[in-house]
């Protein structure tokens, strides 16, 4: 993995604290030798270099000490050395075991989430500066992606069950007789039905001579042929004018069709029968073969126009997105009971999913530390720990000069 810009300013503060550690122990070796070279004339000096000699022990010790941590002092095979690498997996497991026993606890889960506005957070994260238009940007420039990875054999049968289950659970006849009642009421019914007139006239028109032939088969025997022609182009004329004539739209027959659409539309919210028979009606359109090949189709070339469209640009889908979220703040924000059954869910959820799961969280933390490769993993834990470590030298360097210092003292006292 290549280094990140976080990687290389975390290398440098560690090179200099290993260069600043360093220094200090060399300080002391030149102050050790100074005044072991000077302490004949000025014996004073003797408690220079009890503090020098004391302050080496102790900076080589902890030098050694978090050496080896991360790997084998000078390379030399040495017992309980190189820590981290040589325990990785062991590591591994003991930190997926803390989290799990110690993070996942149920009580602490519970304590952490009843502390915790979930809700009230995302409200103000939402309602801060342009999150919520980069996160829209985000979830828009995700869209294509998903899209390409549902092909019909995987998306099919659940957008097909999805929509099956969505039409079933809408009650056929009520439905039916909303839309037909609101074509109704809005007047677009009138074009409708000029649109029947106009076929049953052309019913009539096509199909004429077939009129004439039914009506020389059921007529007497003893009427001429011309009779019964003149009686059939009668009726044909007659229904031809009657239905021209319904073009009017204060034709009584008109408004009495309209009264009779109403009262049918009424029948199906009242009746049970009807609703009954719009409910098998419905099951067996949905259960034939054709709906789901219908299905599956308008899936298909519904997710390949989406696609295409937002694989050019995906800022019309961003915008609503965004406008979505921004309500969705801005509702959050200012609905105290909305906030407190979203943390009330999140909780839930929580509790249900992660705390019953925390041993499997644990074990995978483990199978991830195992993964790791041992030098990747020690280069990354030197240089987010390793800077604070030097502290460990330089304190171990003035720590253990003190404590020379005080020997040599109560040595001296002591006579």
């Amino acid at each position: 993995m290549a280094p990140t810009f976080a990687d290389s300013n975390r290398a440098t503060r560690l090179r200099r604290m290993k260069i600043l550690a360093g220094g200090l122990l060399a300080l002391m070796v030149v102050l050790f030798v100074t005044a072991s070279l000077t302490q004949d004339r000025w014996p004073a000096l003797a408690y220079v270099r009890a503090f020098a000699e004391a302050a080496m022990v102790g900076a080589v010790a902890d030098w050694f000490a978090v050496v080896a941590l991360f790997r084998r002092p000078f390379g030399l095979p040495i017992p309980h050395t190189a820590i981290i690498p040589r325990n990785k997996d062991r590591i591994g497991r003991a930190l997926g075991e803390f989290v799990a026993n110690h993070f996942l606890a149920p009580e602490v889960v519970a304590a952490k989430l009843d502390s915790l506005d979930a809700a009230g957070w995302l409200a103000r994260w939402l309602n801060q500066g342009d999150n919520a238009t980069r996160l829209a940007r985000r979830l828009a420039g995700l869209a294509p992606a998903l899209l390409e990875s549902l092909d019909a054999d995987t998306a099919g049968p659940l957008a097909r069950a999805g929509l099956r289950q969505g039409l079933a659970a809408v009650p056929a006849a009520p439905l039916l007789a909303r839309l037909v009642a609101a074509l109704a009421t809005s007047g677009h019914h009138q074009s409708l039905f000029d649109q029947l007139l106009d076929a049953a006239a052309g019913l009539l028109d096509g199909h004429g001579e077939t009129i004439r032939e039914r009506m020389a088969e059921r007529s007497w025997k003893w009427l001429p042929r011309w009779v019964d022609r003149k009686l059939a182009d009668k009726m044909v004329d007659g229904s031809r004018a009657a239905l021209a004539e319904m073009h009017a739209p204060d034709h009584p027959w008109r408004l009495e069709a309209q009264v009779l659409v109403l009262e049918w539309c009424d029948r199906l919210t009242r009746d049970p029968d009807l609703v009954a028979r719009g409910e098998s009606l419905k099951a067996e359109m949905l259960n034939h073969p054709e709906m789901a090949a219908a299905l599956d189709a308008a899936w298909i070339a519904a997710r390949d126009r989406l696609r295409d469209a937002l694989a050019s640009d995906n800022a019309p889908l961003a915008a609503p997105i965004e406008q979505l979220l921004r309500k969705a703040g801005a509702r959050l924000a200012g609905d105290e009971h909305l906030r407190a059954v979203l943390n009330r869910w999140l909780r839930r959820a929580v509790d249900r999913v992660a705390v019953p799961r925390r041993a499997d969280i644990g074990d995978f933390i483990a199978g991830v530390v195992e993964r790791w490769d041992g030098r990747t993993l020690t280069r990354r834990l030197e240089l987010q720990v390793g800077p604070d470590l030097q502290y460990i030298r330089i304190n171990g360097t003035v720590v253990g000069g003190l404590v020379g210092l005080a020997i040599h003292g109560i040595s001296r006292l002591l006579g």
